[in-house]
């Protein structure tokens, strides 16, 4: 049966697909509710709405709007599938430059997305909003709830080693344990190009299932009268702006020259915090908002159309799908060990459910350890503490994602 494929080529290409390739067919349908499905729990506040509206939208559109090629374009055959947004494969130069004037998205992909430059925008924005006295107020505790938060990390790693990753693959993969999207965007695109996509898109999914997520696994491992630990008052010494400038240059300066290798991403991060603590008012409202703000909307919108059926039919992406979700649940395991250890170490004074923060996802860990307590008793406030481990796994989160680096490129 004929199709004629210069009307309605979406309905074509499909309908093709289903006759000679169904699992691509099968693939762009099922992505095209999946894309639906993420906008429906993005608005029900289930999932981060930031990121998964224009994912969710993008990953809809880029399935159901799939063309064939009449000529030969930038080395596409004529008379093959393909879309109008962009191509995340192109390698030579000509082709490039071709698909620079083709694809509306392929300039921002390529100028920002592919060299790592979205996830350096983010984290600067993300340093704005950041207050790091939490840290330095309680710096041994917060570093090491958020060092324990990387158990999903290390113990992913041989895993995915054993399932036939190779070792860059793997620590690309094993760093989505530290729940941190521009770390695994960073690290993936430098350890493995060719699977960073299906990497990072997994790892994206899996971060906005963590608020949704995390708060059964704390159900499930701490009791109801531990989870309703009060907290005894403590003192706190005051931490002023002059202090966190310093710890921050000081924590830039240490860590770039230990792990060279994540310096973009430790300069963007702390270079945001001492715009914020330098009353530099015009930068901080520029990276905390149009920066942060549209940097992050491009990044869902370019993740929901790199989620095409054909990028993501490799078979390594079902393994990619179960490591990520291992290694994030092992990560949120792994930080509440930690909070039991400080729990049993301070007499069984200390709220192990901060644990949960210390798994790098900042704020969303913090604002879900705060939930959980507050359910057992609307009184008892651990949001400074979760949100000093939560960010002190931002910092653990690049410490491990240059480790990788450094040794497996």
């Amino acid at each position: 049966m004929e199709f004629n494929i210069d009307l309605f080529q979406g309905v074509a290409t499909l309908i093709q697909n289903f006759q000679e390739e169904p699992d691509i067919a099968l693939m762009r349908v099922g992505l095209i509710f999946l894309g639906f499905l993420l906008i429906y729990l993005a608005r029900k506040g289930i999932l981060e709405a930031l990121i998964m509206v224009p994912m969710g939208l993008g990953m809809a559109t880029i399935n159901a709007a799939v063309l064939v090629w009449k000529e030969e374009t930038a080395g596409i055959v004529a008379g093959s599938h393909g879309t109008l947004f962009l191509n995340p494969l192109v390698e030579k130069t000509d082709d490039l430059m071709a698909w620079l004037q083709i694809d509306w998205l392929q300039p921002i992909y390529t100028l920002t997305f592919s060299n790592g430059l979205i996830a350096c925008l983010v984290l600067m924005g993300v340093g704005v909003l950041l207050d790091v006295g939490f840290v330095m107020a309680r710096p041994f505790q917060s570093m090491f709830i958020a060092l324990w938060a990387e158990l999903g990390t290390v113990v992913i790693f041989p895993i995915a080693v054993a399932a036939g990753l190779t070792p860059a693959q793997a620590g690309a993969t094993a760093t989505i344990g530290g729940a941190d999207g521009p770390m695994i965007l960073f690290s993936s695109l430098i350890l493995s190009k060719e699977l960073f996509i299906p990497i990072t898109v997994v790892a994206y999914l899996y971060l906005g299932l963590t608020y949704g997520g995390y708060p059964y696994l704390i159900r499930l491992l701490v009791p109801q009268r531990i989870r309703a630990l009060q907290m005894p008052p403590e003192k706190v010494r005051n931490i002023s702006s002059r202090d966190k400038v310093v710890f921050a240059v000081l924590a830039c300066t240490a860590l770039s020259l230990l792990f060279p290798v994540a310096a973009p991403l430790f300069l963007s991060l702390f270079l945001g915090v001492v715009i914020r603590e330098s009353d530099l008012g015009h930068f901080a409202e520029t990276f905390g908002g149009p920066v942060l703000y549209g940097a992050t909307f491009f990044l869902g919108l370019l993740l929901g159309v790199l989620c095409e059926a054909n990028t993501l039919l490799d078979p390594k992406v079902l393994i990619l799908l179960l490591l990520g979700i291992g290694a994030l649940t092992i990560s949120g395991i792994g930080g509440l060990i930690g909070g039991y250890i400080l729990y049993f170490g301070t007499g069984k004074k200390y709220n192990p459910v901060i644990g949960i923060a210390g798994v790098s996802c900042v704020p969303t860990t913090a604002k879900v350890a705060q939930k959980v307590v507050a359910e057992e008793n609307p009184d008892i406030i651990v949001l400074p503490h979760a949100l000093g481990a939560s960010i002190s796994g931002v910092i653990t989160s690049a410490i491990f994602a240059s480790i990788f680096i450094s040794q497996l490129k």
